[in-house]
């Protein structure tokens, strides 16, 4: 983690590291539930919902007047908080349920000050490659101890992009086919690996140049919306003038190819 790691990065941490004990072992049992006549759908919801329950339980021990915003229970706490957890704890659910070995674990902290909401703190884990992301607002991004940036790269051509591509049948399909193209005729490729969180952690690496998707979820993006900002890279919201984590849509990156992809989603 970072050289000095905060009462809140180490109560996330402490919290992500119990639950991801409990999802590695569940995933252990995905392969032998793929030959099943049920599945392992059902199994799978359960593994979220508890991992879930284990880092709620945790934060809310450690931070008792936290409120909380979560994929599987929604939001728990006081309306008028002051601070808020927001939590995905199984980011990549289709992954985990297909026995593909890429998911983690997100979870960001809120402030709200002044009428104004902005993401202090994030953690993303991947578990199965031992993987943790970690950030601070004003203080940097880091995985484990080194210190996280975007890449630098500003040649089209050389930039690797990823992002996510909506479900057969969903309305955006054809406005997604519109957007991707000019990354398949001027990058030098494009990934879509089935975890926002992850895609957003490893622009903040540098191992991806770019990212943009929508109709996400603030679980989905929060952590990673800091990650990629304390790194050097730029989070920008689709839809001019909304808040990127709360509306969902976003278009991420280095600076250098900044007004690429801000073309894209158009």
């Amino acid at each position: 983690m970072a050289a000095v790691q905060s009462p809140h990065i180490t109560i996330m941490t402490r919290a992500a590291e119990k639950a991801a004990r409990s999802l590695v072992r569940d995933f252990g049992e995905v392969e032998n539930l793929q030959v099943s006549r049920k599945g392992p759908a059902d199994f799978v919801s359960a593994a979220d919902r508890r991992a879930e329950e284990i880092i709620y339980e945790n934060l809310l021990r450690d931070r008792p007047d936290y409120a909380f915003l979560m994929e599987e229970s929604g939001e728990k706490g006081a309306d008028d908080y002051q601070y808020r957890w927001i939590i995905d704890p199984l980011d990549g659910t289709t992954n985990f349920l297909h026995g593909v070995p890429h998911w983690s674990i997100s979870i960001a902290l809120e402030e709200r000050k002044n009428g104004k909401s902005e993401i202090i703190a994030a953690l993303i884990a991947d578990p199965v490659k031992d993987e943790w992301f970690t950030a601070e607002k004003g203080q940097g991004a880091f995985s484990r101890r080194k210190r996280l940036r975007v890449s630098g790269r500003t040649d089209i051509s050389t930039c690797l992009i990823a992002g996510g591509a909506p479900f057969s049948g969903n309305k955006d399909v054809p406005l997604y086919q519109k957007e991707v193209l000019p990354i398949y005729l001027q990058t030098s490729g494009f990934r879509r690996f089935g975890s926002a969180a992850l895609d957003l952690a490893y622009v903040a690496a540098g191992r991806y140049d770019g990212y943009w998707e929508r109709s996400l979820h603030p679980w989905d993006v929060a952590a990673g919306f800091l990650l990629v900002k304390e790194s050097g890279g730029f989070v920008e919201p689709i839809n001019r003038g909304k808040d990127p984590v709360f509306d969902g849509n976003l278009v991420a990156g280095n600076q250098g190819i900044r007004e690429f992809l801000m073309k894209l989603p158009q």
